[in-house]
């Protein structure tokens, strides 16, 4: 375990970004090892918490902080505002030269853009266009963007699946070195890797959403009057099945949970049609899930296999009630 190593380390506090909300078990075990955690999320989170030293979430209840649908990333930045005013660091700049990560983190997290999260990516955007970060400017050129105006649906569409890709098909850790490059040349080296990975992944995203359709065709799910989508192949690569979901949701405009086998488990993504919170129909067949989290339009989960048909009865059954 990650936090094994850490003990062994030496560390005595460890801050978490966009999860933690539900690691009551890993969280508690780290305390008895002596390791503290703050948690940054903005994921719902249950009714018991971890024992953690403090939780940054704008969904917690009871919490007063004016807007609630932060991204994972703009928790951590709103962290990063505190401790420096908190400390009475003068670095506004430095926070200010961070936005432009934050824009690509709110567009890419599938969060309402309104409220804070649009105020932050409107600067975020400005600083795209003048100075971006190194890594950002290496993936702004493979995408052909240099010299023009960058919008969100650059973001969206060329910038942000192209960070994503990295983790879904190798190592997120690629992406990380990508976005604290000092070089530009290194950054531009790393960035044709990173394309490559987001070109593999498109043909992967395509077979395997063929593949589903396919499916939902011979089912006769493409045309029936079900309101959901459940679908389940052992053999899908664990890393594009949101993706998937996203494509089923847009095509038939039902919400879709993705599985594929992981680590024994049924382990997928589901997406949600604008409106409906895909969140609650999930949290009602919890008895029956080995885990789950996440937010009103995507959420993650896991299941035994042969509790897949039951699940996918009681979703329908919930969602076709709400």
């Amino acid at each position: 375990m990650s936090i094994d190593q850490a003990v062994k380390d030496g560390v005595k506090l460890i801050i978490v970004l966009d999860c933690g909300i539900k690691a009551i078990e890993e969280i508690a075990y780290a305390k008895e090892h002596g390791i503290d955690f703050i948690i940054c999320d903005h994921h719902v989170p249950d009714d018991v918490l971890p024992v953690a030293s403090a939780i940054l979430n704008p969904k917690l209840e009871n919490n007063t902080y004016p807007y609630p649908h932060l991204s994972g990333c703009g928790v951590g930045f709103k962290f990063m505002q505190a401790f420096a005013k908190s400390n009475g660091l003068q670095c506004r700049n430095e926070l200010y030269n961070l936005l432009d990560l934050v824009a690509v983190s709110i567009a890419a997290d599938i969060v309402p853009m309104t409220g804070e999260n649009r105020i932050m990516t409107y600067h975020g955007l400005k600083r795209l266009n003048s100075n971006p970060n190194i890594g950002l400017k290496g993936i702004i050129k493979v995408c052909g963007l240099t010299n023009r105006e960058i919008t969100i649906s650059d973001v969206i569409f060329k910038i942000g699946p192209r960070i994503n890709a990295s983790g879904r098909m190798q190592s997120g850790m690629e992406a990380v070195e990508l976005l604290t490059a000092k070089d530009f040349s290194e950054a531009y080296a790393m960035s044709k890797n990173i394309d490559q990975y987001n070109r593999d992944r498109k043909e992967l995203d395509k077979r395997i959403t063929d593949e589903a359709n396919r499916i939902l065709e011979k089912r006769g799910d493409a045309d029936s009057d079900n309101k959901t989508i459940v679908i389940y192949n052992k053999n899908w690569h664990k890393g594009i099945i949101g993706i998937v979901a996203s494509r089923l949701t847009e095509l038939y405009y039902k919400p879709a949970v993705v599985l594929t086998l992981s680590n024994g488990l049924a382990t997928g993504s589901s997406r949600s049609v604008q409106g409906y919170d895909i969140y609650k129909a999930i949290e009602a067949n919890r008895d029956i899930l080995e885990n789950f989290g996440g937010h009103t339009y995507a959420v993650g989960l896991s299941l035994k296999e042969e509790n897949i048909p039951e699940f996918a009865k009681r979703f329908e059954k919930y969602v076709a009630e709400t």
